[in-house]
């Protein structure tokens, strides 16, 4: 017993000042940060080890399972967040109840997404990226873990890529976890920015469904300066099909399938705080930032929303050059939007998960 005593006391006195933050609102929102990064840290680490071994029995699709799956087992736990998933069933194949060939879309808050992308990702499953990062010392791992890889050199070459991402969505029957924003966005009251088109041409080139993801809204549980416990909701909303469709339904897609996400939104998330405020423009935390920019590659290798309309308008013969200069015009002023808005960055897997 006395040396039980003597190994855990320099423990107890060690832990003191991390209890002692817990007190402290803003102590407590950033030692809790740590904690999360840290954790993610280590998954990363050893997540390396995890695609060299699962790539060479030939499962490197299931490795961003895997590692997303330890990092929320991990995290959650010592953190106190657990996630509650509802239409789970949605992402097996009701033929033989393996993963569902599809692109999944969930909406995008914060670098805390990571938790609820760990429990919700299934098997089969990989992401984009820009195909220099192939050369990368990120490269290795994401070409051992699946990662589909966009050359976006000019139109022609992204293009390009997108069809060879289809050829290898179909021949392995992977999924493609996208976030259709294209950028975080938090706010008191759940809410969606605009989606961009390159996930719902993917699917309709593909003729694979979109399955919508809703992550509820956890402004009371995370944002800058507030980082507690508690549980985030997950809906797994039925697969949208895609079968039939082409191009030109694209614009109707998006209406359709942002608008069933942002009702599911708000039926599953907490009511805003009565005394919460919109947050005026912030720069965000050296761990919004590292986080985000690990993942922001899923949606910036994808074709723009410019080049996806030119590139669609000239396959129309139909369409005039007067109408294809005025379409990647709309959509060139939509891009720079969003690059504005938190410089293009987006939430998927904690280097990877």
């Amino acid at each position: 017993m006395a040396a039980l005593l003597a190994l855990l006391k320099p423990v107890a006195y060690v832990s003191l000042p991390f209890v002692a933050l817990q007190s402290w609102p803003l102590g407590r929102y950033y030692s809790r940060t740590v904690v999360y990064v840290s954790t993610m840290g280590f998954v990363a680490t050893i997540s390396a080890f995890v695609a060299a071994g699962m790539s060479a029995m030939g499962s490197r699709f299931d490795v961003n399972f895997v590692v997303a799956r330890t990092f929320y087992y991990l995290a959650g736990s010592v953190l106190g967040i657990t996630i509650e998933i509802e239409g789970e069933e949605y992402l097996r194949d009701e033929k033989d109840g393996g993963a569902m060939p599809a692109v999944l879309l969930a909406n995008h808050q914060s670098m805390l997404d990571i938790l609820p992308v760990g429990r919700a990702m299934p098997k089969q499953t990989s992401m984009t990226s820009k195909k220099s990062l192939q050369f990368s010392p990120l490269g290795p791992f994401m070409t051992m873990s699946g990662a589909i890889f966009i050359d976006r050199g000019n139109s022609a070459k992204a293009m390009h890529s997108l069809d060879d991402a289809v050829k290898t969505m179909r021949a392995k029957r992977i999924s493609l976890w996208m976030f259709p924003e294209g950028t975080r966005h938090q706010s008191p009251e759940p809410s969606m920015l605009p989606f961009k088109k390159g996930g719902f041409h993917l699917a309709i080139q593909a003729g694979f469904p979109i399955i919508p993801i809703v992550f509820s809204n956890y402004w009371s549980l995370y944002h800058k300066g507030v980082f507690t416990s508690g549980t985030i909701r997950i809906k797994v909303l039925p697969p949208v099909p895609t079968a039939g469709l082409t191009k030109a339904d694209i614009p109707e897609l998006i209406e359709r399938v942002r608008g069933q996400m942002i009702a599911t939104l708000i039926e599953i998330s907490p009511a805003a705080p009565a005394s919460a405020e919109v947050p005026s423009k912030e720069q965000p935390t050296v761990a919004e930032e590292v986080v985000s920019a690990a993942v922001s590659e899923s949606v910036r290798a994808m074709p723009d929303d410019a080049t996806i309309d030119t590139v669609n308008a000239e396959k129309t013969p139909s369409t005039t050059a007067t109408e294809v200069s005025s379409v990647a015009g709309s959509s060139n002023d939509s891009v720079e939007t969003d690059q504005e808005e938190e410089g293009m960055v987006l939430v998927g897997r904690p280097v990877p998960a």
